[in-house]
């Protein structure tokens, strides 16, 4: 897996980084992730502040999230919270079509 992180207006620190890579890492058992671009981003004229965007490139469609909040930690739980909601809805889509497809009657 790839990961690029960058930071605009907001400097960069191991923590934040470590947060976000260890955060996309608990990821990879369930989906397979071929790179990760996470765009950091502090606003001071606008509120909330901090901005976080997500974009997961995996074999299927990829996952897209946002986060924006007072804090840039607050804003990067947002936004994995957003990953972590749009895995679930794919995760019970694909459920739902694989029992759909057991329960349809043969023509």
């Amino acid at each position: 897996m790839k990961l690029n992180v960058q930071h605009f207006n907001l400097r960069s620190t191991h923590e934040v980084d470590s947060l976000i890579e260890n955060r996309i890492l608990e990821l990879q058992p369930r989906l397979q992730i071929d790179e990760a671009n996470v765009w950091l981003e502090c606003r001071y004229e606008s509120s909330p502040a901090f901005g976080v965007r997500i974009h997961l490139v995996t074999p299927g469609p990829d996952v897209f999230a946002e986060g924006r909040d007072h804090t840039i930690h607050a804003a990067v739980r947002k936004a994995m919270s957003e990953v972590e909601s749009r895995l679930v809805h794919r995760e019970s889509k694909r459920r739902r079509s694989a029992q759909s497809r057991r329960i349809a009657p043969a023509a």
